[in-house]
């Protein structure tokens, strides 16, 4: 067994177990394996090993990825989600490619995404990005904004608003960071009595995914713990 494939089934093995401590079925958490800076090589190890959702940060080197898998035995089975900050002049190339888009924070980026979709694809599945933590640096809206983005983007007919996505600061006491996510599940709730087709809340990485799944999240993003360190040189 490679160590993709190890690193795989143990991450699998974790939300399961974080899972089953809330009484959770482990199917109700998906795992988006994070390949942003990863050779393709790395990814077909990951398909490999049964996975099939991966999460790129960057537009065109998911792009290219996503066109050189389009041409292997797995190109229909394959779902990329673009999880990465978008500038206004890269939507197109994410509306034309992507699955899914986790980052929508403007009502702009919204109707451009719209527009640009292809008639021949299926609408493109989105998330509101939630900068839950506040953090100037940080993408994302308020939950103060939400109510009318979510009413915004649910009436866009080449799209579907499939829910919340959020990157909380780090937070050392684990007591605080389960607040935080809690906090993010409430939205989540409140959300779908109004969007009730509403079902992804996306939210926990490596570090933080086990109390992510305690408060609620269907799926965590994990690249370091299946890919190991990356390399941004």
């Amino acid at each position: 067994m490679t160590t993709i494939q190890q690193n795989l089934a143990a991450v699998r093995q974790k939300i399961a177990v974080a899972a089953q401590q809330c009484d959770r079925s482990p199917e109700e958490v998906q795992l988006l394996a994070v390949s942003k800076t990863k050779p393709v090589a790395a990814i077909q190890e990951a398909i490999d090993a049964g996975q099939r959702q991966f999460g790129e940060n960057y537009v065109q080197e998911g792009v290219d990825k996503i066109a050189h898998f389009n041409t292997t035995p797995f190109a229909n089975q394959l779902e990329w989600h673009f999880i990465g900050p978008l500038q206004s002049n890269k939507s197109r190339l994410v509306a034309e490619h992507f699955h899914w888009m986790h980052t929508l924070d403007r009502e702009k980026i919204a109707h451009r995404l719209n527009e640009q979709r292809p008639a021949d694809m299926p609408p493109l599945n989105v998330l509101i990005q939630i900068n839950i933590s506040d953090e100037q640096s940080k993408s994302g809206i308020s939950l103060t904004e939400l109510p009318q983005l979510a009413q915004q983007i649910s009436q866009l007919p080449n799209m579907v608003f499939r829910g919340l996505m959020t990157i909380p600061a780090p937070e050392p006491d684990p007591a605080r960071q389960l607040a935080v996510f809690q906090q993010m599940t409430q939205a989540f709730n409140q959300l779908k009595s109004k969007h009730p087709q509403i079902d992804t809340l996306s939210m926990g990485m490596t570090d933080d995914m086990a109390n992510a799944i305690r408060a609620g999240s269907t799926m965590v993003r994990i690249g370091t713990a299946i890919f190991g360190a990356r390399d941004y040189a």
